[in-house]
């Protein structure tokens, strides 16, 4: 393995979980004041993975990064990128730790290297791609950039529009190129990340719709039950689409699905669909929100035949 310089600030005691795998299996490297990572070394398969410190420390239950399990499980080595705010990885200290990793070779020990993010996590995955050409690239509802001159029409993310776009790994459709293949999953309802999707174009492409499913898919296959199932679907070597579409059948009984089909047939004023949607969740379970709008609906419907 090829070797890094590490080195480590004072950390929270929410961040002992990290730091102890990292002194462990690896390294726990602070870079800079706003962003971290954790690598575990395991397989000749490396994960690497862009998530929130936040959600890594106050919402899994070992305080790791969501992948270290899956990673640990397939024995993959997992090398988790963590951001302390909604810097969409653009600090320099990040991209000075990417440039490092290329340089020293460190991508080369490993057989199979996986980019995997979502939202400003897919943006960084397929962005810092290029740091390995020839890696798998796995990016629910990225973005392709937040420069102004590019995404006027992205009204999302203020915060993050005055960091830097345009430097080195910064346009993330153009740095996925040397990618061996590029999965986006992505609602093409939800038009800002339809339009993000259509910005990456390539043979290495994919994109896989999810209609219906909102900008925060993961969190929906959460509560659907099939988080990891649909993650190790698209993991593979050759992603197992078939299976994918299989699972995702399973939306039908989320609520949250069922709210967001709502509120796009209430959207797109089809009262006609509306009652039938109503009347499909309603059969399954006590919905106020659904009897309401079944209500509605039919008061609208019956205006218009009069």
């Amino acid at each position: 393995m090829s070797k890094l310089t590490l080195t480590t600030q004072t950390s929270s005691p929410g961040e002992a979980a990290l730091i102890e795998k990292g002194a462990r299996e690896g390294f726990y490297r602070e870079l800079g004041p706003k962003h971290s990572v954790l690598f575990s070394q395991r397989g000749g398969t490396l994960l690497v993975t862009f998530e929130n410190l936040d959600h890594v420390v106050s919402r899994t239950e070992d305080q790791l990064p969501w992948g270290y399990s899956l990673a640990e499980k397939n024995n993959w080595s997992i090398l988790g990128l963590m951001a302390r705010e909604w810097s969409w990885y653009r600090d320099e200290c990040v991209l000075n730790f990417f440039d490092e990793l290329r340089a020293s070779g460190f991508f080369k020990d490993f057989e199979r290297v996986i980019f995997y993010g979502a939202s400003m996590g897919a943006y960084a995955a397929c962005a810092f791609s290029s740091a390995s050409p020839g890696a798998d690239v796995i990016a629910i509802s990225p973005q392709a950039t937040l420069d102004r001159g590019i995404a006027s029409w992205e009204t999302r993310y203020r915060k993050a529009w005055r960091r830097n776009f345009s430097n080195r790994y910064g346009f993330a459709p153009d740095e996925v190129r040397t990618a061996n293949q590029v999965i986006l999953v992505f609602d093409p309802a939800s038009q800002l990340d339809a339009m993000h999707a259509a910005l990456f174009r390539g043979d290495n492409i994919t994109h896989i719709s999810c209609r219906f499913m909102g900008h925060r898919i993961m969190s929906l296959w959460g509560t659907m039950g099939v988080l990891k199932e649909a993650a190790s679907c698209l993991l593979k070597p050759e992603p197992d689409i078939v299976e994918f579409r299989q699972l995702m059948r399973k939306r039908y009984a989320s609520p949250r699905y069922q709210k967001e089909l709502l509120a796009q047939v209430t959207t797109r004023r089809r009262d006609d669909l509306i009652v039938r949607l109503c009347m499909a969740v309603l059969s399954r379970r006590g919905a106020p929100h659904f009897r309401h709008a079944l209500r509605d609906a039919r008061s609208r419907l019956a205006v218009k035949r009069k």
